[in-house]
């Protein structure tokens, strides 16, 4: 079995030497050539994961084409904004017998398409390859260091499904499945918005109650949201869904609870992101949840309010407040 990874960000590189490690022949994408010529030379991605070499097993390639037809399984891990031209770009040489996995956690933008819905669009329609999703708690750093990680993938098809359980699983990292795509990359996209919350009310210095209020109303927008868009509401209470949200909610190497509590300090957006090597998802993605919740007619307060922090430069302590005095009602 050969893979292909698509990006060579923090969780890419992640990834790639995870399946090294495994003893797969696995192929990695970089499109930064700075980072393509470092790896060459040392086989070490300093400017997203320092410190760690990637194994034998792994090759590099800065061509997009090459890399989609080297592995029988491709995981894709590009942020949501740039997915729609790397499947472009993919589709000519995919062939029907592959794999497709998404490992991006976000929304596209003005379509509030999820990933596997714009590979559907993008990638031709006769001989498509199978299409999957790889969710759940699973920060890079830990990933590489070997910590017991458990992970959920998604997939109509579950033949599918179990190929790649198969493949990523380890002593260190246990994959299981789920038929609910729907579920899965909603609740992958939409924690992100949580996180940027998160990240604001631990900067006010407020304490675990408000955490855990925060984490539990949080699960409910997006159970709501999800369920209503098609998703099965025990989804979000498996590893895509609250185990994933409590980890972007109360880790400070989360990129959207840093987002969020340096909000909370009163830094400007714009010189946040222009000071961090990596996409933080949620800040676009909260956006799509706007628009996904408008049209769907679901209430999502803490979204709504994290919007306003982000794009009216609301004052968040008066999110909070307006949080906390809306009309009172049975859970």
């Amino acid at each position: 079995m050969k893979a292909s990874v698509i990006g060579a960000g923090s969780w890419g590189s992640a990834f790639a030497i995870h399946l090294g490690g495994l003893g797969i022949r696995t192929r990695l994408w970089v499109r930064e050539p700075e980072i393509f010529e470092e790896l060459q030379r040392s086989r070490e991605n300093t400017v997203f994961l320092p410190g760690f070499k990637f194994p034998s097993f792994v090759s590099f390639s800065s061509d997009l084409k090459d890399v989609g037809r080297f592995g029988e399984i491709l995981f894709v891990a590009v942020p949501a904004q740039f997915c729609r031209p790397v499947y472009s770009a993919l589709a000519p040489v995919l062939l029907p017998d592959q794999i497709v996995v998404s490992l991006t956690k976000g929304i596209e933008e003005g379509t509030l398409k999820r990933m596997t819905e714009v590979m559907r669009e993008v990638f031709p329609r006769r001989g498509q390859p199978a299409l999957a999703v790889l969710s759940g708690p699973s920060f890079a750093l830990e990933v590489v260091k070997k910590h017991p990680t458990a992970v959920v993938v998604a997939s109509s098809d579950q033949d599918c499904a179990k190929e790649v359980q198969r493949l990523v699983s380890s002593d260190h990292f246990r994959a299981y499945t789920t038929p609910d795509v729907i579920g899965v990359e909603l609740a992958g996209a939409i924690k992100n918005v949580i996180a940027l919350a998160a990240g604001i009310a631990d900067s006010l210095s407020f304490g675990h109650n408000s955490r855990a209020a925060l984490i539990t109303r949080g699960l409910v927008e997006i159970t709501r949201l999800g369920v209503k868009m098609g998703a099965r509401k025990r989804t979000f209470y498996g590893l895509a869904g609250i185990g994933d949200l409590v980890l972007t909610c109360t880790a400070g190497q989360s990129r959207n609870y840093h987002v969020g509590y340096e909000l909370g300090q009163g830094r400007p957006l714009r010189r946040i992101l222009s000071s961090m090597k990596m996409v933080a998802e949620g800040v676009r993605t909260t956006v799509s949840v706007r628009h996904l919740a408008r049209r769907e007619g679901i209430e999502m307060p803490i979204s709504e309010e994290v919007y306003r922090v982000l794009y009216e430069n609301k004052n968040p302590r008066e999110s909070i407040q307006d949080l906390m005095r809306r009309t009172l009602k049975p859970e």
